[in-house]
């Protein structure tokens, strides 16, 4: 081992033992970048936290991390290197691997003069990688850089693979990317004609078998509701030995966004307002390279301390959850959340999840918020679209938990253990419903979702065809997500246990089959209304009259159902519109038809909602907010 190395080992040593803890503070007070007063504060954070102490003066207090690089590479003898302006050698970094650099601060630059250069970020870690490094690249010695000139370098000289990572970080086994259009096509058509042979020649039969299917799922999704509301009735009682963690974790956000305009100074306004310590928040921003709205947009704002952008370089496809794949190789927390565009998060929202993660089992690795709307009195569709999303979050969703269920995942508010999640393999990046997906496979992989009190409001969508357009992506996921899923039955099976694989036939197959025959479901009405019903013409009076009061019951329960989660939502003034819904529904068996159609024409296409549009009149009227630090100071620092 080199002098140099020996040197660097003493100097590490000595750092550990608090010898030269100060050095950096004092080094920055010298050149006038820091105040001693600021200094001890920041010391103080990085003790109680347990972070290092150039983290919290660049998050906390906004000190610059090149004026960190200069005192770091006084106090470790070396010079600093801008791997962007000087480009490293991408042989050395892929032999170390593009996602570990991230993650670990460090660069394998280039050889000079029998030396491996190795660029750190976080120079005060590097001892730790030393043994590695040199058993790798052979002698090896240290520069200095900074974490952003890193991620830049990265970014740029490592594309190809950093994309090629992000779209197939799920296990193919795991993915729908090999999904065939040809065969689905093939498949559709087969069973087009089938139904068609069958309508021409016994058109009473089909209607009868395709009315009982749809019967009896209506019963087992009608049931489940009842178990969901019985068991639901009551809020989970707080567990009397909950405790408060001992450090709070550092948690990264991702926020992904495409084509936002009108969403844009609502949603800083809103991440400022956030009041989880700032040294302990990243929230970054997701942006598409070809996203040239959102980038302009951006652009001519100031972004917040503790926020910053990552931009997802083009590649294959264009997913949301392609783009988180990406984004997570550079995100730091050991907690990874996820928020949309639009979302408006209560402030407190992370201290319950650093405390939820705190008291639950290891077992439990995602967190679900509950979403809520806005804008629900903007117009009849975003009413009925709140209704509906205070029954799935505040009743049944709640009620899958406590039957122990598979959990399907929302888009938003959900928090992840980044260990599990990396796991997992991140998100499937083609599939259009990457939630659901990613839900099942927790449970698949033996670990659990718990949903958590707190409240992020969205906006509704409310207008009608892009409601239908939202809607068909959502059910064509739930489609891809249970042909991945169902595979290999056996299996899921195995991996699920019986129950929970009943649990995913219902969830996924019930939902889709609700959803199509609707239309058939509808005709029951017809009786109440006065005109004749195909089927009473073949069925015993008692029988057709019993199968009609049957769906007039599950109308009955739905509308029980909506009181109770519009109870627990505080929006009971919604209820009126609660017997409206039957005219709502059938925008959903229009999306279904729309999502089976681009089930064979273009499966992985991610049709993207306009946010801003429908936004509270008291928004509209606030001024673009000014910059602020990200999250204000706390109680406990």
């Amino acid at each position: 081992m080199s002098r140099v190395q020996n040197e660097f080992l003493r100097d590490s040593a000595r750092i550990r033992s608090g010898a030269i803890q100060t050095f950096l503070p004092k080094e920055l007070i010298f050149h006038g970048f820091l105040s001693a007063q600021l200094a001890s504060e920041a010391e103080n954070i990085a003790q109680l936290r347990g972070l290092r102490l150039a983290d919290v003066l660049t998050s906390r207090f906004g000190i610059s991390q090149y004026s960190i690089a200069l005192a770091q590479s006084t106090q470790y003898k070396t010079q600093i290197v801008d791997p962007v302006t000087e480009p490293p050698d991408t042989t050395l970094i892929r032999e170390f691997g593009a996602t570990k650099c991230l993650q670990t601060g460090i660069i394998p630059w280039r050889k000079i003069g029998g030396y491996t250069i190795i660029l750190s970020a976080r120079p005060d870690e590097f001892a730790v990688h030393i043994a590695q490094l040199s058993a790798q690249y052979g002698p090896i010695r240290m520069a200095i850089t900074t974490d952003d000139q890193l991620g830049r370098a990265i970014a740029h000289e490592c594309k190809d693979d950093l994309v090629a990572n992000a779209e197939t970080k799920t296990p193919v086994q795991d993915s729908c990317r090999d999904w065939n259009p040809k065969h689905a096509f093939f498949v559709g058509i087969t069973a087009f004609l089938g139904f068609l042979l069958a309508f021409v020649f016994s058109p009473v039969a089909l209607l009868g078998i395709l009315v009982a299917w749809a019967i009896l799922t209506l019963i087992m999704t009608t049931a489940l509701k009842i178990a969901a509301a019985i068991i639901g009735w009551q809020s989970a009682k707080p567990n009397p030995n909950n405790v408060t963690p001992a450090r709070l974790p550092v948690i990264t956000m991702l926020v992904p966004l495409y084509n936002e305009t009108a969403i844009a100074e609502h949603l800083l306004a809103r991440l400022t307002a956030l009041n989880y310590p700032r040294e302990l928040l990243e929230v970054c921003l997701v942006l598409e390279a070809d996203d040239l709205t959102t980038r302009a947009t951006l652009g001519r704002t100031t972004l917040p301390q503790g926020i910053r952008p990552i931009i997802v370089p083009k590649g294959a496809i264009k997913t949301k959850p392609r783009a988180l794949n990406y984004a997570l190789d550079f995100a730091r927390g050991s907690i990874i959340g996820v928020w949309d565009a639009e979302d408006a998060p209560a402030p407190d929202q992370l201290h319950k999840v650093a405390d939820e993660f705190a008291n639950a089992a290891p077992d439990v690795v995602c967190l679900q918020g509950k979403l809520d709307y806005y804008n629900a009195s903007a117009n009849w569709l975003t009413r009925c679209f709140t209704i509906e999303y205070a029954s799935w979050f505040r009743v049944i969703l709640p009620g899958l938990q406590r039957l122990g269920l598979a959990v399907p995942l929302g888009g938003t508010t959900l928090f992840f253990k980044r260990d599990a999640l990396h796991e997992l393999g991140g998100w499937d990046a083609h599939n259009v419903t990457e939630d659901a997906d990613l839900g099942i496979r927790l449970a698949r992989h033996g670990y659990r979702t718990a949903l958590i009190d707190t409240v992020t409001e969205e906006e509704a969508n409310g207008r009608a065809w892009p409601w239908v357009k939202q809607r068909s992506r959502w059910l064509k996921g739930y489609a891809i997500t249970y042909g991945v899923h169902m595979r290999d039955p056996i299996q899921l099976w195995r991996d699920l246990g019986a129950w929970r694989f009943f649990g995913v036939q219902l969830l996924f197959l019930g939902t889709l089959s609700q959803f199509v025959l609707a239309p058939l479901l509808w005709t029951f009405w017809l009786p109440v209304l006065g005109v004749a019903h195909p089927l009473s013409l073949i069925m015993q009076p008692w029988a057709f009259w019993m199968l009609s009061g049957l769906f007039i019951i599950s109308e009955l329960i739905g509308w029980i159902v909506t009181y109770i989660a519009l109870g627990k939502a505080n929006k009971s003034w919604l209820f009126k519109w609660a017997f409206t819904l039957s005219l709502y529904f059938p925008l959903g068996a229009l999306a279904a038809y729309k999502g089976i159609y681009e089930l064979v024409t273009k499966p992985f296409y991610w049709d993207k909602t306009a946010h801003g549009l429908l936004l509270p009149q008291s928004w509209k009227s606030r001024a673009t907010p000014q910059p602020q630090p990200l999250g204000h100071p706390t109680a406990d620092g």
